[in-house]
């Protein structure tokens, strides 16, 4: 089976994704800037390459050996807060990573057919309207904002590859929830409590999806020469804040909670800049990558909520 190279390989998604493609029979190879030891149980098909941002080197077999690369690397956006040096360091570790795997394929003979690349929603402003008639699709200006413009240089710094040949998929993906991290276990913290924190008036909306989706759709860049260009990787139905934060308290404490409006001001007051995308509406489309035939196994939020809490 083909061998995929893979960025980011230890965050959330990387994890789950590389499960899947081993599941499916392919090799996998994680850049990272610690190569760990071969453990007893590890799989055979997965292994690990060096490569440093900073430095801009890289395992040059490793590139060689793939057959397509899936890039995720880039510091987490909600880790800390927007102070001027955490937002350099976020765009940073997204254009340098891109620019090292162009170096790299320049550099070095391949047999990479596509590379596959994660981007966000926040490429999109906010919603005109709650609820929005219309939308965000791909076609759609980046915002004028921080994210906005994150996303404008990650998609960018990546694009000098298909000058190489290659395919390119951009997936522009939206709040990603699983019981591994990210996203739902700050919405369930609160829940410990009985309290069913609500940001904000909860009216505005996120566009998700399950990381059983999201994993699916970067298999589908592998296997579908059809595919290149951008992608919005959302689920169909998206919802409000409000309603995805009550749905999650009743599958978890059933009626044994208590909904609780934390003001914007707090919200500000805690997190600083970045308490605008936590408050900011996003509905974004998804009716590109379903045109492909893509079918989402989870649409909606509450199947999504139901099956990472073992909800029948």
């Amino acid at each position: 089976m083909p061998t995929v190279l893979i960025t980011g390989g230890t965050g959330l998604i990387g994890k789950a994704l590389s499960e899947l493609l081993l599941q499916k029979g392919y090799q996998v190879i994680i850049l990272s800037r610690t190569v760990p030891g071969q453990q007893a149980g590890d799989s055979s098909d997965l292994t690990y390459a060096h490569w440093d941002i900073a430095r801009q080197t890289v395992d040059a077999a490793a590139v060689q050996k793939a057959d397509y690369i899936i890039h995720l690397a880039g510091a987490g956006v909600a880790d800390k807060r927007w102070t001027s040096k955490r937002k350099k360091e976020i765009i940073n570790s997204r254009i340098k990573s891109s620019a090292l795997l162009v170096k790299a394929m320049t550099e070095n003979a391949n047999r990479v057919k596509a590379v596959i690349s994660a981007s966000a929603i926040g490429w999109y402003g906010p919603d005109p309207v709650i609820p929005n008639p219309k939308p965000f699709t791909e076609n759609d200006l980046p915002a004028n904002d921080f994210l906005g413009d994150t996303c404008k240089q990650w998609e960018e710094s990546i694009e000098p590859v298909t000058q190489l040949g290659k395919r390119l998929v951009i997936l522009r993906t939206g709040l990603v929830l699983s019981n591994a991290g990210g996203a739902l276990k700050e919405f369930i913290k609160p829940l410990r409590f009985g309290i069913a924190a609500i940001l904000g008036n909860g009216k505005q909306i996120i566009s998700w999806i399950h990381i059983d989706d999201i994993c699916r759709l970067y298999l589908r860049g592998i296997e579908d020469e059809s595919m290149h260009g951008v992608f919005n990787a959302a689920a169909p139905a998206a919802v409000s804040n409000k309603s995805l934060t009550l749905q999650l308290a009743k599958a978890i404490k059933h009626s044994f909670y208590i909904p609780v409006y934390i003001p914007s001001a707090i919200l500000k007051l805690v997190l600083g800049k970045m308490s605008i995308e936590v408050l900011k509406s996003a509905t974004v489309s998804s009716a590109k990558i379903k045109s492909t035939g893509f079918s989402f196994i989870y649409p909606t939020a509450v199947s999504a909520i139901n099956q990472l809490t073992g909800k029948p």
